[in-house]
């Protein structure tokens, strides 16, 4: 090991890193798992460790990363002295995401104040040290209500190995090191756990124009949303995920009175979980914000850079499908179908039947593949809600994306919108006459739920904005046999605005009508054979108001056959 010349904080940054490159056999293996010896997995409080104490506080000088050959992409590493008392805008809002391919590809993602010279990310594995360096790129936009500019680095790193730890740490010159670690998706069928939740906002509170802080009176500044929003991300991290999926209205900019903060808010808070995993978003109404663009989504398709198969800049990011493992996730922006108008211009129909077209490829190809078990669609409105108070189911959702769902088998939805915990039975198909296209249950089943004959949909809204809606779950016997009922969307009127069909809500399996906030947790176990049984063990998690402990509010199984059986 080369020390020459390195400050002490550098040599024991060198040392810690020497006493990580050991490998050993995982002793957190899941049933399928290889018994091979594989590199030891990061604690992440080791990780925070190292990295506080050796990049954040480190002295200015050389300091070397590295030692040995890098076992990623080979290349010059480029960190910089770390240099005290800069000027210079910092690393925020560090956050990742995966790439087309999650087993090879990662996006790491930082946001600045203003332009930066030579954004980059070395990284590197545990037996290798930082022995990689990426260039990112950048993008900008204008917020069209402050005219402030935000600029947001990406960098992709490629050629990763699958299932793998890695170390890394995002600098641009002039400014210190932010790091994080991920792990790389397995290659072929593997067990992994991923998360869900929707709606979450900002835990901190935004001053109103012409603020003065001297006045205690609470006046002169506006919440975001609730410190469930925080919670709810320490207790993402106590489950650990492979992934995290984010269904949507992500932290309620477009209401604020200060948009450009409320989205570095939002990143700051996330960053505690996003650094280590990838938060893979879905954009809701909330997203549209007046000014930003054509469509409202240029905040979010410069924040967030995802696996985006389109070439039309104002479509890009907007849906999005990647697979791990036998899991094929595809993202929707619902917008472009749904009815109701809920962001601050309403975008219906914008992509002019070009995501419905691709959602039918992703969904034929997915389900054509012997190597693809479970589909899995990530959106934000929804297209089954029994809360009065909330925005309701909406036909047009119906219409287009259930027959599809149906035929090519979706097993499970997840989504937002309605700020509480819902799910449905298993349905498929519609029910006979009915002008709201009422999903028909194809079980009756609510702890061990077969998903090839049903799709299961799971409204996971509380990710801890303050206007709730568990408290209005509808207890009428709708048809005279003991059925709930629902306000289904029909017609577009306006904003928030629509003409409303009561039904008999037939599919209703669970609701959580105590607690608001929480997040669902998928276990996915792969089987052990061709053609065996596949199974997904989902908890559905409270976040306790006001202390912010986890508690299982319940558990369930999906199933179905593995589809390299099929002859």
């Amino acid at each position: 090991m080369r020390t020459t010349g390195l400050p002490p904080t550098a040599v024991r940054f060198e040392l810690l890193l020497s006493g990580w490159c050991s490998t050993a056999p995982d002793d957190a293996k899941g049933p399928g798992m290889s018994e091979a010896p594989k590199q030891t997995r990061i604690s992440r409080r080791n990780a925070l460790g190292v990295f506080g104490a050796s990049v954040s506080g480190a002295a200015a000088g050389s300091l070397i990363l590295g030692a040995g050959n890098a076992e990623a992409v080979p290349a010059k590493s480029e960190v910089t002295g770390l240099t005290t008392g800069s000027t210079t805008t910092p690393v925020q809002g560090l956050h990742l995401t995966f790439g087309a391919d999650p087993r090879h590809q990662m996006v790491v993602s930082w946001v600045t104040d203003a332009a930066v010279k030579k954004p980059r990310v070395v990284y590197g594995t545990l037996s290798g040290g930082f022995g990689s360096t990426v260039h990112a790129t950048t993008k900008t936009y204008v917020d069209g209500t402050s005219g402030r500019t935000v600029w947001v680095h990406h960098a992709q790193l490629d050629k990763l190995r699958a299932d793998t730890d890695y170390l890394y740490a995002a600098q641009h010159d002039g400014a210190t090191p932010d790091a994080g670690t991920f792990h790389t998706a397995p290659s072929g069928r593997a067990p992994f756990t991923f998360t869900s939740f929707g709606d979450q906002g900002s835990p901190s509170v935004t001053w109103k124009t012409g603020a003065n802080p001297a006045d205690a009176s609470g006046r002169d500044f506006e919440p975001n949303a609730t410190p469930a929003a925080a919670d709810i991300v320490t207790g993402i991290e106590k489950v650990g995920p492979l992934f995290h999926l984010l269904n949507g209205d992500l932290c309620y900019a477009n209401t604020g009175p200060d948009r450009v903060r409320v989205w570095h808010d939002f990143l700051a808070n996330n960053s505690r979980s996003a650094r280590f995993r990838p938060w893979m978003p879905a954009a809701g109404n909330h997203e549209i914000e007046s000014g930003n663009g054509k469509l409202g989504l240029d905040a979010y398709q410069t924040y967030f850079e995802l696996p985006s198969t389109e070439n039309q800049p104002e479509l890009d990011n907007l849906w999005y499908t990647f697979t791990v493992g036998s899991v094929k996730v595809i993202v929707l922006q619902n917008d472009d179908i749904a009815l109701q108008e809920g962001g601050d211009i309403y975008i219906n129909g914008y992509s002019g039947g070009r995501q419905l077209a691709w959602l039918e490829r992703e969904l034929k190809s997915g389900r054509a593949s012997r190597d693809i078990d479970w589909i899995v669609v990530c959106m934000h409105q929804v297209m089954i809600s029994s809360a009065t108070a909330a925005n309701g189911p909406d036909v047009a959702l119906r219409a287009a994306y259930g027959p599809l769902f149906d035929k090519y088998g979706v097993d499970l939805v997840v989504c937002g919108h309605e700020h509480d915990y819902e799910r449905s039975l298993a349905v498929r198909g519609v029910v006979a006459g009915s002008v709201t296209l009422t999903p028909n249950p194809s079980q009756t089943a609510l702890d061990v739920i077969d998903s090839a004959h049903g799709t299961t949909h799971m409204v996971l809204g509380g990710g801890g904005v303050s206007g709730i809606t568990n408290n209005s779950f509808t207890t009428d016997d709708a048809d005279g046999h003991g059925h709930h009922s629902a306000l289904v969307q029909m017609e577009h009127l306006g904003k928030f605005n629509s003409r409303k069909e009561t039904e008999a809500a037939v599919w209703i399996g669970v609701r959580d009508a105590e607690h608001p906030y929480g997040f669902a947790e998928f276990s996915v176990d792969p089987g052990r054979h061709p053609g065996d049984m596949t199974r997904i063990y989902v908890t559905y998690y409270n976040i306790i108001t006001p202390t912010g402990e986890l508690s299982v509010f319940e558990k369930f199984t999906l199933q179905r056959r593995r589809s390299d059986g099929r002859h």
